[in-house]
């Protein structure tokens, strides 16, 4: 399955889908699912390509999930190699979206071959959910395609999502939830003068800094000790006409928190609300909720997933709710149980992004006995 794998990747990689744009990813995986004898639903909604395709009937549904887009390159003078023509060096495929995630992508098609080739027949139904809004702002692709599914009284059972997991290696590593992300916008009104007569202007950057100040230095109330704490970071300041004797008149900012349960998105806004409200009588805050948290529930996926790895790679995974936001956030709360399962995620949304060879073919092996151990027939 190696060289399956490895072609499959190149192949994906030299698409440059920068979300939303699929590039043509999803018709390619589509071909090829589809002389597997899966049945292929485009879903597109807005400028986003999604993909559902199946094979079998019956419960229960196994879903596998990924996403064709990706980020932006940013500098070329910081790639090695062209970001969008996949190269090997050290045993490694360099390329955007190599580890994040056309690299799982790959493994995750190529395992679903080979197992409807060995069992044409398997219980239950195999199901692929591919979008290519994972890396935007995620309103018009898995959360839409669920949203179908649950019209149609379609359940999902079991989802394995194929995101770069690992810590230092695939397997090493399981994502069994993730925290919520919540991001806000602060705008700050002041009055617009000359620095050199302060009294008769209000400086809306001096307004907004203070209260950005008071939010980092807080403690934040605790959460689930499952989880990484809740977590508060500016992302985004911006004030000022460009010219240094100008007092500005407005400054904006945007912020995001990862927040663990039983915490909710309300809790945090009326923090933030009290805070700008003391130091800045003059603002608006709007918010954009990016996915609750979910911990998802120990099941079969997770037990054959386990299993899979240790007979592969003689390591037992580590249980983890890090890291940042993936579709998972959509798909957990209709019911099923999800992992996150994929390569080593060091080098995603770097220059120079890149997955092991070694990783390419242990995630499909991986992939291949946990499907065996949910859908293929006894004996």
């Amino acid at each position: 399955m190696r060289d399956a794998v490895f072609a499959l990747a190149h192949e994906l990689i030299r698409r440059r889908s920068v979300t939303p744009d699929d590039a043509g990813c999803q018709p390619l995986i589509g071909a090829r699912l589809a002389a597997s004898g899966f049945a292929i639903e485009a879903l597109p909604c807005a400028e986003v390509s999604n993909l559902w395709a199946t094979h079998g009937s019956g419960d229960p549904l196994v879903v596998l999930a990924g996403h064709t887009d990706v980020v932006p390159p940013g500098p070329l003078e910081n790639w090695t190699s062209d970001p969008f023509e996949p190269a090997v060096r050290d045993g490694r495929l360099y390329g955007r979206g190599a580890a994040d995630m056309k690299g799982g992508l790959a493994a995750m098609i190529v395992a679903a071959e080979f197992f409807v080739a060995e069992h044409p027949g398997h219980a239950g139904t195999l199901a692929f959910l591919v979008t290519s809004d994972e890396e935007g702002p995620a309103r018009d692709g898995t959360r839409r395609v669920i949203d179908t599914l649950m019209q149609r009284g379609i359940r999902i059972e079991y989802c394995l999502v194929g995101e770069a997991s690992g810590r230092e290696r695939a397997g090493d590593e399981i994502r069994i939830g993730r925290r919520g992300s919540l991001t806000g916008t602060i705008t700050v009104r002041g009055t617009q003068g000359h620095v050199a007569y302060p009294d008769e202007a209000d400086n809306a950057a001096h307004r907004l800094l203070a209260a950005l100040g008071e939010l980092a230095a807080l403690g934040w109330p605790a959460g689930d000790p499952q989880f990484p704490p809740c977590s508060f970071q500016i992302a985004n300041v911006n004030a000022g006409t460009g010219a240094d004797n100008v007092i500005p008149g407005e400054a904006s900012a945007q912020c995001n928190f990862r927040y663990p349960p039983p915490l909710e998105p309300g809790t945090l806004q009326q923090i933030v609300a009290a805070v700008l409200a003391r130091h800045a009588p003059r603002h608006e805050l709007a918010w954009r909720d990016g996915g609750r948290p979910f911990l998802s529930r120990a099941g079969a996926l997770r037990r054959a997933a386990v299993a899979a790895i240790e007979r592969r790679t003689g390591i037992t995974p580590v249980l983890s709710t890090g890291g940042g936001t993936s579709d998972g956030r959509f798909i957990a709360p209709a019911g099923a149980e999800v992992i996150e399962l994929g390569p080593a995620r060091a080098t995603i949304h770097k220059a120079d992004e890149c997955v092991a060879l070694a990783d390419l073919d242990a995630l499909a092996g991986i992939y291949t006995s946990t499907l065996s151990a949910l859908l293929a027939p006894p004996g």
